[in-house]
């Protein structure tokens, strides 16, 4: 007799988990899902899926729960209230899967209050962006016990091309903070080599094709730069988040004695983006931190 499919649960539907929950139940899941604002659970329902009153209610009806949520706070919030939480309602057995890009000492707090249910948990943030989600080419770097990972990779499989166990609990939060770095640095790069070019009356979609075919291309390069020579701003993901994970990176290093120059230097890129009012659009949006400089 076939193996019964699991039952999913998805609490937070904002511009990456609705996509990631659609995947899912693309790919034949039966799906519970949660959110805040309710109205955010329409679409989803229209689909099919099952729309519940609380993180708690997604526990209750899922074999596996994902969140994806802004911060720490939040995902202890979705995770640990006691009232309305997953961990009111989850059952022996189940998975609880974090998506969301937070300090990896949430790992620690979750996987012990969650063992005390009988349940598993693993910290699995993503890259690539809205359009990974809606294409379900993301890469998602997971942390947690390995038989846990196994369980439940056919699910990250309907999410993402590239999944890679990275280690213990915490390890995926971790690797995702190294992969913002990298994401932050790219971005402050291709800023850079722009102005250079413009300055210099060298056209910049020349410069990026020539770049973007040599040693220094990137993913960035390729899809955001684009949009910073046509002064699209629109987000994909927000210069806010992208500051908020880059101060993680700090804390994080701060912890291990550890500088990190280049996210030093980033996150202060950032916050002046922010601090010129362009936290919700775009990461590509620090572009115009770069233009301001230069009196563009």
């Amino acid at each position: 007799m076939a193996e019964k499919k699991l039952r999913l649960g998805f609490v937070g539907l904002g511009i990456m988990g609705s996509s990631m929950a659609r995947n899912c139940m693309k790919a034949g899941f039966e799906m519970t899902v949660y959110n805040r604002t309710a109205s955010k659970t329409r679409a989803l329902a229209d689909e099919g899926a099952k729309v519940a009153a609380s993180p708690a209610e997604v526990a209750s009806a899922s074999d596996v729960v994902m969140t994806c949520v802004t911060n720490s706070q939040d995902v202890l919030e979705v995770v640990l209230d006691q009232a309305r939480g997953v961990i009111a309602g989850v059952k022996p057995g189940a998975t609880v899967v974090d998506h969301s890009t937070v300090a990896p000492t949430v790992a620690g707090r979750c996987a012990e209050a969650l063992a005390g249910k009988g349940a598993a948990f693993l910290d699995a943030p993503v890259s690539g962006g809205d359009v990974g989600a809606k294409e379900g080419t993301l890469s998602i770097m997971v942390g947690g016990p390995r038989e846990h990972f196994d369980h439940v990779l056919p699910v990250l499989e309907a999410m993402g091309k590239t999944i890679t166990h990275c280690g213990g609990s915490g390890a995926g939060y971790v690797v995702k903070l190294c992969n913002q770095i990298c994401g932050a640095l790219h971005l402050i790069a291709a800023a850079e080599a722009l102005q250079l070019a413009t300055a210099a009356g060298v056209k910049p979609e020349a410069m990026l094709k020539a770049v973007s075919a040599g040693a220094a291309a990137s993913w960035i390069l390729g899809h955001l730069a684009p949009k910073m020579v046509a002064g699209d701003y629109e987000p994909g993901f927000f210069v806010d988040y992208q500051l908020k994970d880059l101060r993680l990176a700090a804390e994080a290093s701060a912890g291990l004695s550890l500088p990190l120059p280049g996210a030093t230097l980033a996150e202060t890129l950032f916050r002046a983006a922010s601090a010129q009012g362009l936290g919700r659009r775009g990461t590509q949006a620090v572009y115009e931190v770069y233009r301001r400089l230069s009196g563009g």
